[in-house]
């Protein structure tokens, strides 16, 4: 039993829930076959089967069914703990770090569990990522790849998303194939390395086509200018959603595939404050999936959240 964790319980609960593997890992957001392997551990460390299951059916065993209850107010008193040992800490700083976007209500959710200072050095991805890493900063809202996250000794959840469109000439704002759109591929791999990275994995896999720059305009006024000179519609950046559009050029949502870009908050795997474990709850509670598990969705194949296959 000392080896159980909770999160294996949490685990556990979810299966029971959906007594299917494969909507339980999507739920949680990770791979089926981890999900697979740490119920087996669960099981084994318990001593107790809890679940019967073959290719068409799951569910609970006597054993499993009998935990089940007993499950779920462990992890409330769990969850109970964590909540009061953040407003215990609610005087500690944490350190956060973006790129260019945070939660609009980030404020007040945390305000009960930390104070959270927003540090001014606006970076790309990759750097903020680092900066959590080396104790820079607490806690980071960048784009990030499964890779990154072992190679940095990082955890992440995911806090928003943001589903790319291409902005084009003329006034034609109908919905837009991926593959016929213009991706811009900045030649300054030290402030545009993490949308280099997106953008070639998303020109491969689309079919759009790929246009080389070297002045810095994947977004900002520059960007616009490319817009005029290209041929084809131009994919907008995650930099650029909100910026006004100039009279000139129109709005054109992106389909087959729906592009999605994906914000994650990342904390070092070490990280056993409470309140910086708190923030990462009280800023990650209830963001649901965003869209981005939709049969119809793109993310590419190293984000965190990509279901497999």
């Amino acid at each position: 039993m000392t080896r159980v964790e909770l999160r294996q319980l949490r685990y556990f609960v979810a299966v029971a829930e959906e007594l299917n593997f494969g909507r339980a890992a999507e739920r949680l957001l990770i791979a089926g076959p981890s999900l697979s392997q740490q119920i087996k551990a669960l099981e084994r460390d318990l001593g107790v089967r809890l679940f019967d299951r073959d290719r068409r059916s799951v569910s609970l065993t006597p054993a499993g069914a009998e935990l089940l209850p007993h499950t779920r107010d462990l992890l409330a008193r769990a969850d109970d703990l964590r909540r009061r040992a953040g407003r215990l800490s609610g005087s500690q700083p944490v350190r956060l770090g973006y790129v260019n976007w945070l939660p609009p209500d980030l404020g007040s959710r945390t305000a009960a569990v930390a104070r959270v200072h927003v540090d001014a050095w606006v970076a790309p991805s990759h750097t903020q990522a680092a900066r959590v890493a080396d104790g820079s900063l607490d806690l980071a809202v960048c784009w990030v790849r499964t890779e990154d996250l072992e190679r940095l000794g990082l955890r992440a959840r995911l806090i928003g998303a943001d589903r790319l469109y291409a902005v084009a000439k003329g006034t034609d704002t109908s919905d837009l194939p991926a593959r016929d759109t213009d991706i811009l591929i900045d030649e300054d791999i030290t402030s545009w390395a993490s949308w280099n990275g997106y953008a070639e994995e998303l020109t491969r896999a689309v079919g759009a086509r790929a246009v080389r720059i070297s002045d810095g305009a994947v977004t900002g006024p520059a960007y616009f200018d490319h817009v005029r000179r290209c041929t084809r519609p131009v994919l907008n950046s995650p930099k650029g959603q909100t910026t006004p559009l100039p009279p000139d050029l129109v709005r054109r949502e992106i389909v087959a595939p729906k592009v999605y870009w994906t914000w994650s908050l990342v904390w070092r795997a070490s990280e056993d404050r409470a309140g910086v474990l708190a923030a990462v709850d009280a800023l990650c509670e209830g963001v649901g999936d965003l869209g981005i598990h939709a049969p119809d969705a793109w993310l590419p194949a190293g984000d965190p959240y990509a279901l497999p296959g």
